[in-house]
């Protein structure tokens, strides 16, 4: 019989397993069991089978909400990592006051997301915020006026306030990873006569591929998993229209729904996982 030996990298990791084990793997199949129960958080649960997620996917509110999500995460993710790439090449560059700039983007970064949330509130209040002020000067009072009267108006200034809230966490990534590249490459490359554009798509790109993983794979999870930014700017309104997944499990679980709460859980863990895994596997480089 061969005995394995554990060696000292395993031995040091074993700490950081039991407390991943501890506070992600045993509160998951914890949540597995209580999502096929009825249990309402105070008294005594029994077990339903599978009716938590029938009752989830027969529920229209509830359909209305992963396509909120969905159309949130897609236009946050794909925003952030553009806008943050745009900012990262930017700050790469030299000028004066470089590193006062870095600091303005990244500073709304720091700051809660609810209340950010509330800033913008007040900033784009109906007939009375800042900007409706600002804009009636302009004679543009609409402007700002009808910002929740439509649903895709409501989505896209969700999405454009959450961008320019973390963008300059985005920026953050990609910044480290252009300074990381090594000039030689790119010396080597324009000396071959390769133009900025071909520069950008054949050296710069593949370079920064790892810091294009955490990015994209981060703004996925952040942006699926949204709460404060739709909490504090419509509360999910107008009436149920912009509620998130997030803000749906939070509502039934204070609404003593405790089990069935925790089954759209397991349901958003599923729908988070899918992408992220997805992009991993799109990102993966071969060293």
């Amino acid at each position: 019989m061969i005995k394995r030996k554990i060696n000292f990298a395993q031995f040091l990791s074993m700490p950081t397993l039991l407390i991943y084990s501890l506070f992600f793997v045993i509160p998951l199949l914890g949540g597995i069991g209580m999502s096929f129960t009825d249990w309402d958080g105070m008294g005594v649960s029994h077990f339903v089978g599978f009716d938590n997620y029938v009752s989830f996917f027969s529920d229209e509110r509830a359909m209305h909400d992963i396509v909120t999500t969905l159309l949130f995460a897609a236009g946050s993710a794909v925003l952030l990592n553009v806008v943050g790439l745009i900012y990262a090449l930017l700050m790469n560059s030299e000028f004066k006051g470089k590193g006062l700039a870095r600091v303005i983007i990244y500073l709304p970064a720091i700051i809660s997301p609810l209340i950010m949330g509330y800033i913008w509130y007040f900033l784009l209040q109906p007939g009375r915020g800042f900007l409706h002020f600002v804009f009636e000067q302009f004679a543009l009072p609409d402007l700002t006026a009808n910002w929740m009267s439509s649903y895709p108006t409501v989505i896209t200034v969700l999405i454009l306030v959450n961008v320019w809230q973390f963008a300059g966490m985005t920026m953050i990534i990609y910044l480290a990873g252009l300074q990381s590249i090594p000039s030689e490459l790119l010396e080597a490359a324009k000396i071959d006569g390769a133009n900025k554009w071909q520069r950008f798509w054949r050296v710069t790109i593949p370079m920064l591929m790892p810091a294009i993983r955490i990015n994209v794979v981060t703004n996925i999870i952040g942006s699926l998993s949204v709460f404060d930014v739709i909490m504090s700017l419509t509360e999910g309104g107008p009436g149920y229209r912009t509620e998130s997944l997030s803000i749906y499990i939070m509502r039934m679980c204070y609404g003593s729904r405790t089990g069935y709460s925790t089954a759209v859980a397991m349901i958003l863990f599923v729908i988070i996982l899918i992408p992220v895994l997805i992009s991993m596997n799109m990102t993966k480089q071969k060293y």
